[in-house]
């Protein structure tokens, strides 16, 4: 059977671990040859040939977000012919720095974003925004969502008339999100003062207005973080950023049977169907209203969340997202690769 090398910036960077690392027990019980290995951010060129050997044992090779120059993109081809690149970010423009900016773009990141495209054999894309923006480049793309292994999290087992528990789960990055309905939260908390906003995330904002419970992430404890949870939420700025992002906490939520609350944007607008696994909220005073729907009826809250988990089950299956994946993989090994 064919080998299958994974690369990556970080192998403990969450995308990683639930993109790549999550494959690879799969992909040995089918048979495949793996390897895992760290991919330096710099170096051009040189990064690329220090792994020549590595690269000529693998018949196919996996970048994960990984963007190369059109050179060192024709000499990766020259060492390995089979090629996929995978990403679930829109890696081609960088996180706005502030807030309702635009995203930041350059002219020399879309050129290794096309280029890497254009040199692999098959793009492997988190969902349909970011498949949109390699297709001008790209020969083939197929969408294979960042998927959810659902049976690694247990249902909320909040008691329903319990004083509200509304979670959020991310890292420090992404805090800047949660700011944007702070003041919503704000007013959600006076007016439910037994309220508390649990952060499940390794540093935490400190808002005297907000009653925070903090909580600091463990892949050990993240699933009982939730399930002691009532609301599950995902804020959003609209840009192309995080148009790109694939709402990978809402799955989290929906698969610990929460009901969510998320910004319509990107990806989010696929995972909550608004009315029917969860609701979305465009502006401050569609969050307070909303999620005031959810603290004041138990009964809305489960069935919004008996909906998201079988929505979860149904279209995020992580049992599915490796099947699909160890086929285009042994597809690619079967058949020789694109021509640099």
């Amino acid at each position: 059977m064919a080998n299958v090398l994974l690369l990556g910036y970080d192998p403990d960077q969450p995308s990683f671990r639930h993109r790549m690392q999550s494959l690879v027990p799969a992909l040995r019980a089918a048979g495949f040859g793996v390897r895992t290995e760290r991919f330096p951010s710099g170096r051009y060129g040189l990064r690329t040939w220090e792994r020549r050997e590595v690269l000529r044992w693998a018949d196919v090779a996996v970048l994960h977000q990984i963007k190369l120059s059109a050179a060192e993109a024709r000499l990766f081809a020259a060492y390995c012919r089979r090629r996929v690149f995978d990403f679930d970010d829109a890696i081609y423009v960088r996180k706005p720095r502030r807030l309702g900016e635009p995203a930041d773009d350059s002219r020399w990141r879309r050129r290794k974003f096309e280029a890497t495209c254009r040199l692999v054999d098959e793009v492997a894309a988190g969902n349909e925004v970011l498949a949109r923006a390699a297709r001008p480049a790209a020969r083939a793309v197929t969408i294979l969502p960042t998927s959810i292994d659902a049976a690694t999290y247990m249902p909320t087992d909040a008691p329903p008339d319990a004083a509200p528990v509304i979670a959020w789960i991310g890292s420090p990055e992404n805090l800047v999100y949660l700011q944007m309905i702070r003041p919503a939260l704000a007013s959600l908390a006076a007016a439910n003062p037994h309220m508390t906003l649990r952060v499940i995330c390794s540093s935490f904002p400190d808002w005297p207005e907000v009653p925070i419970e903090r909580v600091v992430w463990s892949a050990a404890g993240e699933a009982a973080a939730l399930a002691g949870a009532h609301i599950g939420i995902m804020p959003l700025s609209d840009d192309e950023w995080a148009r790109g992002k694939c709402a990978f906490k809402l799955l989290q939520y929906m698969a610990a049977s929460l009901p969510c609350v998320a910004s319509p944007v990107g990806a989010n607008a696929e995972a909550v169907i608004d009315g029917v696994t969860g609701l979305h909220a465009a502006t401050v005073d569609d969050w307070r209203e909303r999620l005031q729907a959810l603290i004041d009826s138990p009964q809305l809250r489960a069935r919004f969340g008996a909906a998201g988990f079988a929505h979860v089950q149904a279209r995020y299956s992580m049992t599915a997202y490796r099947e699909s994946y160890i086929a285009l993989l042994a597809r690619l090994a079967g058949r020789g690769g694109a021509e640099p």
